[in-house]
């Protein structure tokens, strides 16, 4: 983590929601954590992580709630811990998945997730009720960045997302590619996550030891190990995207690019959980998925945009990622008023 890594102020707000009302705590908490209490009046405004992670542990000393006082029962300290340690002695993320997700319903009692599995595709559905709109889009995003991050944690390495439906709505910040993806749609009737099946495949890899590392730094893994807007893998990605996919460069050109040898591009990549190819097909697939719910072009064009110059190839490599072909995929999905990419 680098010093210049920050979040957006409105994760402030989420874990600071409990003391809204009250004004002279929040301040004194915020002030021990390093952060002008100024910067919650900033919509646009953003503070370092090192600032967060430190807010984040004072704030469970202060409430002794390990999600912020965001659920009516919470999570008493030592919640979280315990839940990770029964996770680490999974074989594979299908099952910590599932077991994750039935161990926080143990202590939440307004928020509840659900694995689906439709053939290639795995969806986390959550259902959230209770009193404050606020409180629960607040919780529901906490639910989701804990669950996804700890299958980051849980399989050392980024686990991309294709879609993110939120059943809330709220104004996009900048911060929600990094952490949700492209195809992020606000006002869903339910909130639900879908990513790849094959995710699910892969072996836990964390071991007892690692664990205690784990919970000493949690914040930090949490904020920013696999969502880091400052990291390679999000450079990458990012360059990808803002272009057209016939401009875009080869390994060997992209590790010109960032002034790096192929071989230390390949390693820094390796440390974040991805490879350069996996990268350009999560691009791929995003912008495709995106196109088919968002316009009304041709597949053929479709096709053409994310490099593939016959429809066939692209139907196979669609049905590889999704499970379903473009036209099944359009079909089921309303199409949206045009956007760009």
């Amino acid at each position: 983590m680098q010093e210049k890594d920050s979040v957006a102020v409105y994760y402030v707000q989420t874990v600071t929601y409990a003391l809204r009302e009250q004004p002279l705590r929040r301040q004194a908490v915020l002030a021990e954590a390093g952060i002008d209490e100024a910067v919650l009046q900033q919509p646009d405004g953003r503070v370092s992580v090192s600032a967060f992670a430190q807010l984040w542990l004072i704030l469970l000393r202060e409430l002794d709630d390990e999600f912020f006082c965001l659920d009516s029962h919470g999570m008493p300290r030592g919640s979280f811990a315990l839940i990770c340690r029964g996770l680490i002695q999974e074989p594979n993320l299908e099952k910590a998945l599932r077991q994750c997700l039935g161990n926080f319903s143990l202590f939440l009692r307004d928020f509840r997730g659900s694995l689906v599995i439709r053939g290639q595709r795995a969806i986390i559905c959550v259902d959230s009720w209770g009193e404050g709109d606020e409180r629960l889009r607040f919780g529901v995003e906490t639910f989701l960045q804990l669950i996804v991050s700890l299958l980051c944690w849980l399989s050392g390495r980024r686990i991309a997302l294709d879609r993110v439906q939120l059943q809330h709505g709220r104004p996009r910040m900048a911060d929600d590619s990094l952490l949700w993806g492209f195809n992020l749609t606000f006002g869903g009737n339910r909130t639900e996550v879908e990513f790849s099946s094959q995710y699910l495949r892969l072996p836990v890899v964390q071991s007892l030891a690692n664990l205690k590392t784990f919970l000493r730094t949690a914040p930090h893994w949490l904020i920013i190990r696999f969502r880091n807007q400052q990291g390679l893998a999000a450079q990458v990605y990012q360059r990808l995207r803002n272009s057209h996919y016939g401009q875009w460069p080869t390994l060997v050109e992209m590790a010109r690019e960032l002034h790096l040898s192929q071989t230390t591009f390949r390693r820094r990549l390796e440390r974040e959980g991805c490879a350069f190819q996996e990268i350009k097909d999560e691009v791929r697939r995003g912008i495709a998925q995106q196109k088919l719910r968002q316009t009304r072009l041709s597949i053929g064009d479709i096709a053409v945009m994310v490099g593939f110059q016959e429809p066939s190839a692209f139907h196979r490599a669609f049905k590889k990622w999704t499970g379903e072909n473009p036209g099944s995929y359009r079909a089921s999905r309303p199409v949206e008023d045009d956007v760009g990419v």
